[in-house]
């Protein structure tokens, strides 16, 4: 199966097709993870991890100053009446408050230096191996007594279903602005699982994408594929200060629980994809979603 893409009219050949069977289906991965072994800020023993697991950490990605700097633009954000009725903000089924806010770049000349810096796109670059450009930003707040959780989930089932991203070839970050404790809701990843793609049960609808970034229904695993990866491979919970930050496939299989804490988790989350691997019609779904979910704008990231 392929689609075509209406804008140069080239095929696409499908080699991960999803929510087209009536049973899910396990296909091993095609891609590597890591795509180049040039020098930079990750050494090889990172990039041998990432090959390995499929994601790596970064420890300090930031300075305690630029927490501060960047927790206090996310407040801005969150308490903005014009940001809350904006369509790129997403809120929490039950309190209303703000769980996401897409494009975030485009709203704060803070994050878009941040998602351009070095430390951020550099090691993206490294780890595709090519020029990249920004899929996707967004902020997601997990507030104590209500941050509603994550099922578990591929981007990349998502993104190649619904946005037409050919290939795994893309990677995100995300960088706490909280401390994240293992009970806080704080993320989970099968280390291994981007080896295999899970492909889901379950038509596309048409405009699902709305109620899908609240909870997503659509394009989540079924049990026994989830059982089958986390026996295989185990659960890590990635913990770690303020100002971390960890990088990860976009085949891996993740997820974080609710939040009943006291303790809130934020993070500010950007997806970089190869320029090698730019969009084409969704494989799986009736149009693409919304640009400032799936950016359809490939222009490289300056180096």
């Amino acid at each position: 199966m392929a689609v075509t893409d209406t804008a140069t009219g080239r095929r696409t050949p499908d080699r991960y097709p999803t929510r087209i069977a009536d049973r899910p289906l396990l296909i091993d991965r095609a891609e590597p993870a890591v795509w180049s072994n040039d020098p930079g800020l990750l050494s090889a023993d990172d990039l041998a991890s990432h090959q390995r697991d499929g994601f790596i950490t970064v420890p300090q990605l930031l300075t305690p100053d630029e927490v501060t700097l960047y927790s206090a633009e996310l407040d801005r954000l969150a308490t903005n009446a014009g940001v809350k009725a904006d369509e790129r903000t997403i809120v929490e089924k039950t309190s209303q408050q703000v769980r996401s806010v897409f494009e975030v770049h485009k709203l704060s000349d803070a994050v878009a230096k941040l998602v351009a810096d070095e430390r951020v796109a550099g090691r993206a670059r490294q780890i595709l191996g090519s020029d990249v450009y920004v899929h996707q930003t967004r902020i997601n707040y997990k507030p104590g007594f209500g941050g509603g959780g994550f099922y578990w989930h591929s981007d990349f089932e998502t993104w190649h279903a619904e946005d037409g991203m050919p290939s795994p070839r893309a990677v995100s970050i995300s960088i706490s602005l909280t401390e994240n404790f293992a009970h806080n809701g704080c993320l989970m990843i099968m280390p291994g699982s981007h080896r295999t793609f899970v492909s889901c049960v379950g038509e596309t609808p048409a405009d699902h994408y709305k109620e899908s970034l609240r909870e997503q229904e659509i394009g989540t695993p079924d049990r026994e594929s989830l059982t089958t990866l986390a026996d295989a491979h185990g659960i890590q919970m990635l913990t770690g200060a303020a100002g971390s930050a960890t990088l990860f496939d976009s085949n891996c299989m993740h997820g974080s629980g609710s939040n009943i804490t006291p303790y809130p988790r934020s993070n500010i989350f950007v997806v970089f994809n190869s320029v090698e691997n730019t969009l084409v019609e969704p494989f799986s779904a009736p149009s693409p979603r919304p640009t400032y979910i799936g950016a359809r704008d490939f222009t490289p990231l300056p180096r």
